[in-house]
């Protein structure tokens, strides 16, 4: 089960972020933090009031290089994931939803656009199996994986949790971890907004125009 909350704090709309146990059937869903908001929407985005900084992140990519988040996506529009390749459900989901919108958008806009897959099991999502799993969503995507301290620590400065992972009752390995898009400005380098992981297609098709130009969606 995953839950949703929501809360209000001086004018703003509080949105409470959630970690969800992917194919885990679990109910280890909880809020894990809190991001203000603009308020008054029913949009799948939600703009940040106070843009997230970028994480500063040297990982290794699929290609077994060492990748500086911040370096080699500055001035881009970038979008970041956390997840896991193993995850049954809401990754694939969401890294689908993306590459499908990504390529309603022109050329030029593509090859602007950066999305960042971070794997939250990287004991398991070594850079070839990250390529191999990403290759097969969309050979553009940034797949990036390394010691799980230091993702942990990153994914926390965007406000999403992240577990090591278990073993479930039926001996399954599962990895908890929050299942927030964050979308960087290009003009800022800002994580200025945010989409959960009700985001469908046609929100991301929507959005990622303005995206790309740094606009709020």
């Amino acid at each position: 089960m995953r839950k949703k909350t929501f809360a209000a704090a001086a004018l703003l709309t509080v949105a409470a972020l959630t970690l969800s146990a992917c194919g885990s059937g679990g109910d280890g869903d909880k809020p894990v933090a809190e991001v203000s908001a603009e308020a008054g929407s029913d949009k799948a985005a939600t703009v940040l009031d106070q843009p997230f900084e970028k994480p500063d992140l040297l990982l290794t990519d699929t290609q077994g290089e060492k990748y500086d988040l911040r370096a080699e996506t500055k001035g881009r529009p970038t979008l970041i994931y956390f997840g896991y390749t193993h995850c049954p459900d809401v990754c694939p989901l969401t890294m689908n939803n993306l590459a499908v919108a990504k390529k309603q958008l022109s050329k030029a806009e593509q090859d602007k656009l950066r999305i960042v897959f971070v794997t939250t099991d990287p004991d398991r999502d070594t850079p070839a199996a990250l390529g191999k799993w990403l290759k097969g969503i969309d050979k553009d995507v940034i797949g990036l994986t390394g010691d799980f301290s230091t993702i942990q620590a990153g994914a926390r400065t965007l406000g999403i949790s992240i577990e090591p992972s278990t073993k479930d009752k039926d001996g399954k390995i599962v990895s908890v971890h929050g299942t927030q898009v964050i979308a960087f400005s290009p003009k800022t380098d800002g994580g200025y907004v945010l989409y959960g992981e009700d985001a469908t297609v046609d929100d991301y098709t929507k959005d990622l125009p303005k995206l790309v130009k740094g606009e709020n969606p």
